[in-house]
């Protein structure tokens, strides 16, 4: 028998998580550019990042679910989920600290496309044609956000967000393998604690001193960092992907907001025309993988 529907009180559950997910993570982001403007370097935030993960994440399961929830026979598994989403940060971090944060947001929200392509080439998931024009549409709107070629976007930027969104598509994939056996927070916590571990090395031998300016913003990044990913984690436990995952898109206001209080910048008048096409795209494509799972 089918399950039965989630009721309304899960789903208001479910929403409120991830809208506060959202502006959490839109808040580390403005956090990260702060911190850099006093100071401190890529390896730095992701470090602060990441360290302040493990114990937060270790407790929230003992707490909850238990730590039994954390045992694993797949570890390769999440190693390579640990060091794609490490990559996948390192870029998403780069593309802050190089772009204004409304584009820097916009250019994350092509995750779906990538997504949608990465399953149908490797998962060999069917993609109709109404999937393949919402990616269409979505690569337009990139096109329209990066202006190639006009001088007026930081390439390096353009390039390290695309490549965080592709690399977090990937991670979306290995996902879906890990998560036919493990739990949900056995993925949280070995991410966390691996891609510290990697950290850690690099920063044994990173020579660069933390700025005392910076500290502040620093222990913020790790924050908001992981009670954003516990409250994303958290939504997914209470509504289905297709209803809580549409509220990312609200991380936009908060970018644009952050952009305009704190750094005095605007999205630029091509982030009006192409972030629209970008979000369109994304959530056309999982209303039609709402319905046809519904079909199936």
């Amino acid at each position: 028998m089918p399950a039965p529907p989630a009721s309304d009180d899960r789903i208001a559950t479910a929403v409120s998580l991830r809208l506060i997910s959202a502006a959490f993570m839109a808040t580390m982001s403005a956090c990260i550019k702060l911190a850099e403007a006093r100071g401190a370097d890529l390896v730095q935030i992701l470090v602060f990042r990441q360290a302040l993960g493990v114990p937060l994440v270790a407790a929230v399961i003992a707490l909850g679910p238990g730590l039994a929830t954390i045992r694993t026979r797949r570890f390769g598994a999440h190693l390579a989920r640990s060091m794609v989403g490490l990559a996948s940060m390192s870029c998403l971090f780069a593309a802050v600290l190089l772009l204004p944060l409304a584009e820097s947001t916009t250019l994350a929200f092509t995750v779906p496309i990538f997504a949608t392509v990465l399953g149908a080439l490797i998962l060999k998931e069917p993609t109709g044609w109404h999937r393949w024009g919402a990616v269409l549409a979505g690569f337009v709107g990139v096109l329209i956000v990066a202006q190639p070629g006009s001088g007026d976007f930081p390439v390096w930027g353009a390039v390290a967000g695309i490549a965080a969104a592709f690399l977090t598509a990937v991670v979306s994939i290995l996902l879906r393998r890990i998560g036919r056996t493990e739990h949900p927070f056995a993925t949280v916590f070995w991410f966390a604690t691996l891609s510290t571990a990697v950290l850690a090395i690099v920063f044994a031998f990173h020579h660069s001193r933390v700025p005392a300016a910076a500290w502040p913003w620093l222990l913020a990044i790790g924050v908001f960092g992981n009670a954003g990913q516990l409250a994303l984690t958290a939504s997914l436990k209470h509504g289905p992907v297709s209803i809580v995952v549409p509220m990312d898109y609200s991380s936009l206001i908060w970018a644009t907001l952050y952009g305009w209080l704190l750094f005095g910048m605007l999205p630029a008048s091509a982030t009006w025309i192409g972030a629209p096409l970008i979000v369109a795209s994304g959530l056309y494509i999982l209303y039609r993988e709402r319905r046809v799972r519904r079909r199936a």
